[in-house]
């Protein structure tokens, strides 16, 4: 875990785009009725104010193997700042292929990927990964939680990695755990936690620096109804909060809460 424990500041975070600004700057042509996504350092993030949030141009991407179908076939996709999409579609469509394109943890074999007018595909590996830091939250089916760190460990270290103070990012890391219904989980290993309540760690993990954008991959897939009730209502207090939200799923009922539903079908974008 990092141990800087030193006030947080506004070299934290990096705007981004071609043209950084000053982070509390406003710009007109933001809706006033979707306030700016903000940082937990309390830095407003001006990133996607002159860009929409998430750009997919002809994006394409197959994998070796014989006849081997395209995992993508040329996705183009434009989502705004602060929008809610839920991407569907059939296994093996490419949705969880899209999203690993647009963290920047896989590169396309063609297309582009603009993260608020900046190109995932032009930036370094250090780049990307300072990006996935401070601006993007992403929740794997995966859930790459830290074995060795407790639940509140876990959803502290992003926030501890940007450089803020251990007692503000405990008390983030608290809330969280009580809007999630694991407030008394907070100091058990994953290891002997379920993998409903792993998941819900996660997610909250991902949310914990209200980052500008945030990816998730069927977040409520091994939840309970219950479970996946709190799971959204915390995902829509983000999305009231300016965030913008992409979430793949299967479920009707997580796709319900969107403001807008993609489809993808044989890797193309069929709706949406």
């Amino acid at each position: 875990m990092a141990a800087n424990a030193s006030d947080p500041t506004e070299s934290s975070i990096t705007p981004l785009g071609p043209t950084p600004l000053a982070p509390t700057q406003r710009v007109s042509t933001v809706s006033a009725s979707r306030p700016p996504a903000s940082t937990s350092l309390g830095i407003v993030v001006p990133w996607s104010r002159l860009h929409p949030a998430l750009q997919c141009r002809s994006l394409s991407k197959s994998y070796p193997g014989a006849g081997a179908v395209p995992a993508l076939g040329g996705v183009d996709l434009s989502i705004n700042d602060g929008e809610w999409v839920a991407i569907m579609g059939q296994s093996g469509s490419g949705k969880s292929t899209l999203l690993n394109l647009v963290a920047g943890l896989d590169v396309p074999d063609s297309g582009q990927v603009l993260i608020a007018g900046e190109s995932m595909g032009d930036a370094s590996a250090t780049r990307r990964a300072h990006l996935r830091r401070t601006h993007i939250g992403i929740v794997l089916q995966s859930l790459n939680l830290l074995a060795d760190l407790t639940a509140r460990q876990n959803i502290e270290l992003p926030m501890r990695m940007a450089g803020v103070r251990k007692s503000v990012a405990r008390e983030r890391a608290n809330d969280l755990l009580d809007d999630m219904g694991l407030g008394d989980l907070g100091d058990r290993l994953p290891s002997r936690m379920s993998g409903g309540q792993q998941q819900r760690i996660a997610i909250a993990r991902a949310l914990v620096n209200q980052p500008a954008l945030v990816l998730a991959d069927e977040p409520t897939g091994s939840l309970d109804r219950a479970s996946a009730t709190a799971v959204l209502d915390v995902l829509r207090r983000s999305h009231r909060n300016g965030q913008t939200l992409v979430v793949v799923t299967h479920d009707q009922r997580v796709a319900s809460y969107a403001d807008r539903v993609v489809t993808l079908e044989d890797g193309l974008v069929v709706t949406g």
